[in-house]
């Protein structure tokens, strides 16, 4: 009886995982650069009642085996890096990357982060930094003058500052 409270504990545990997963995809559905996950699963281990190949009460081998499982558990909560939908904004400083890569990002312990979310501003010395004030990696810096920033299908920034005609 203990046992099979224990095994259906696991099963409700790994149910409650998954739930907890699914809401959170939901809850992230429009943050930018999230991915969402996905909970994997696996057997606990198998107690054996019978091996395979004794014999029974009546002198016969047994040609299967009785196991009995001991429920499941929470393996791994992989990220699914799928491409997201992209939606065109105001802001010249909103990038998207199509296909695989990430934005390098300097962390305050000199590290690098990586990140999918391409909304970036402008902070006050012109350096192009995240929401958090974070800069990306390496560090980019747009003039104080600009007049208009664009950005390229391959990521080359230009800028147009007064008395150009052309952006530089």
């Amino acid at each position: 009886m203990i046992r099979s409270l224990y095994t259906a504990s696991t099963g409700m545990n790994a149910q409650d995982t998954n739930v907890s997963v699914i809401a959170n995809n939901l809850a992230n559905v429009n943050t930018v650069g999230f991915k969402r996950s996905r909970p994997e699963f696996q057997d606990l281990l198998y107690q054996n009642l019978r091996l395979v190949g004794t014999l029974s009460p009546n002198g016969q081998q047994v040609p299967t085996g009785a196991q009995l499982g001991l429920g499941t558990k929470t393996a791994a909560i992989q990220k699914i890096f799928l491409q997201g939908d992209f939606s065109q904004t105001q802001n010249p400083l909103d990038i998207a990357i199509q296909g695989k890569g990430f934005f390098q990002i300097a962390q305050p312990d000199g590290t690098i982060g990586y990140s999918r979310a391409g909304s970036f501003k402008i902070n006050s010395t012109g350096l192009i930094v995240t929401a958090a004030g974070l800069p990306m990696e390496p560090a980019i810096t747009i003039p104080q003058d600009s007049l208009t920033i664009s950005i390229d299908e391959t990521g080359n920034i230009s800028v147009l500052q007064p008395g150009s005609v052309a952006p530089a």
